[in-house]
């Protein structure tokens, strides 16, 4: 993973005998190694870095170390040593790739634009659903959806940010970093763009505005809504639908009343495992609310527990029937998941920084490696004989397998002679040919997903003690504003 920081610094050669080793002989007994270092050269090659840092940066700068090499210096920490930047660091000096002192990587960590964070998601994403296969699928939506693009949106809070800083050694209970609202496609279940706050304990429904026209350029047209309740009031509905051609599927909030329309009847139905599904037709909101609207509400009924209630503009139910939509909406969990295995597999539950910047651009880079792990599943899936999802792949598994190859090869091969062998760059058609070749052929049964068959009842959190909490953010804004206190 070095290899591209040996383009950017003096380093020193490593202490095997020339010419003892065949880095491409290595390479081709590792696989996956070997994709996902084609892939970081091609969507984090020093030239697109450099244009994501001319584009993002604000006010920040480049002197001795570079934004190329920095990148690189979290990405291993992130894939080799578990989230451990000072490993990383310190491995990276030992090599002579890193030209300044580990307090100066902390600092530009702690320093870290926002927008720079969006940024290298947002394009890095980009690069990687283009090289996306279109012959695999991760989800298979209803036929009721043609032409209709699902986009899903969840927020995520940056939890168990260290208590290094001086505002923040005296805390009582947890400290958050950052606060994310992600968008994400479940039919290739990669995720999109982001939109972030630095205060932790900010509500995510505030970063809609900013997040929607990200997702629009992205997505140009005929997009399908779909969120969970801190978005199923009439404010967060009507900038969904702003758009001709857009359309919404979210959680009712379980605030805004709800008038059903008298001259249209509720209907019941049932779904696809039997329970009971109301349909009604009517307007969120009151009289006098100037954003009130008609919608469609769904109601499913489930023994034992909670009512999933949906409100919906697609208001013909024959073209589209209420089991297709919960059906829809259910895969709205998935984004769930994909911040479980942000957090576990990609090591985001290990904060590097301590700033609320640094949580944001760390949880940016574990979006992308997530995003790059989906794209190498995908491959693995397409050149199964038998139609396999994507999802029906166990992303920790094959990123277990990526970080024993990676680490393999960095013990065995110098960055100087990994970057001796690196070919020049293949276009995209290429690298997708490359890709089909190189991971089609490779499957273990180790990768199929486990399935849970009996999920655990979730437990509710009435009656519970939690600690006091807060975010770092609000601790250095006080901190700020009280420079004399002890």
């Amino acid at each position: 993973m070095a290899s591209s920081i040996a383009q950017d610094a003096d380093f020193k050669p490593s202490q095997s005998v020339p010419g003892s080793i065949d880095p491409l002989a290595i390479l081709e007994r590792l696989p996956l190694a070997d994709a996902v270092l084609k892939l970081f050269s091609y969507v984090l090659s020093p030239s697109n870095l450099d244009s994501m840092f001319e584009t993002h940066r604000g006010r920040s700068f480049e002197h001795v170390l570079s934004f190329p090499a920095f990148v690189q210096l979290i990405a291993d920490a992130l894939l080799e040593h578990k989230g451990s930047g000072r490993q990383s660091f310190n491995r990276a000096r030992e090599e002579g790739l890193l030209p300044t002192s580990n307090a100066a990587v902390y600092g530009k960590l702690r320093r870290f634009p926002v927008p720079l964070s969006i940024g290298f998601l947002e394009d890095a994403s980009s690069c990687l659903n283009q090289l996306y296969p279109t012959s695999a699928k991760a989800w298979v939506p209803p036929a009721c959806l043609e032409g209709l693009t699902p986009v899903v949106l969840d927020g995520k809070t940056l939890k168990k940010v260290a208590k290094r800083l001086k505002a923040t050694r005296r805390a009582i209970g947890k400290i958050s970093g950052g606060k994310l609202l992600v968008a994400t496609m479940p039919q290739s279940g990669l995720a999109l763009t982001m939109a972030a706050d630095l205060d932790g304990e900010t509500n995510e429904a505030k970063l809609v505005p900013d997040l929607l026209p990200r997702v629009k350029r992205l997505v140009p047209n005929h997009r399908l809504w779909m969120a969970d309740r801190q978005f199923g009031d009439p404010v967060q509905i009507n900038r969904f639908l702003e758009q001709d051609g857009d359309h919404v599927l979210v959680r009712w909030d379980g605030r805004t009343t709800f008038h059903a329309d008298a001259s249209r009847p509720a209907e019941t139905t049932c779904d696809t495992k039997g329970r009971t599904v109301i349909q009604e037709w009517g307007w969120l909101g009151a009289q006098s609310n100037k954003r009130r609207r008609y919608l469609r509400r769904i109601t499913l009924i489930r023994p034992d527990e909670e009512r999933v209630i949906l409100m919906t503009d697609l208001l013909d139910e024959v073209a589209y029937p209420a089991s297709d939509l919960l059906e829809v909406y259910l895969m709205r969990w998935q984004i769930e998941r994909v911040f479980q295995q942000i957090t576990e597999v990609f090591n985001l539950q290990s904060l590097i920084g301590s700033t609320a910047e640094a949580t944001i651009f760390q949880a940016a880079f574990c979006i992308v490696l997530y995003n790059m792990i989906q794209v190498v599943k995908a491959y693995i899936a397409a050149g199964r004989d038998e139609v396999v999802l994507t999802e029906e792949v166990s992303s920790e598994q094959v990123f277990y397998d990526v970080q024993r190859q990676l680490i393999a090869l960095s013990e065995v091969v110098s960055p100087a002679e990994l970057a001796a062998v690196e070919a020049s760059p293949l276009s995209l058609p290429e690298l997708q040919d490359w890709l089909s070749a190189r991971l089609g052929c490779l499957w273990f049964d180790r990768w199929t997903k486990a399935v849970n068959k009996k999920p655990r009842k979730t437990k509710s959190r009435q009656g519970s003690c939690f600690g006091a909490h807060t975010s770092v953010h609000r601790l250095r804004n006080l901190a700020r504003a009280q420079p004399n206190s002890n």
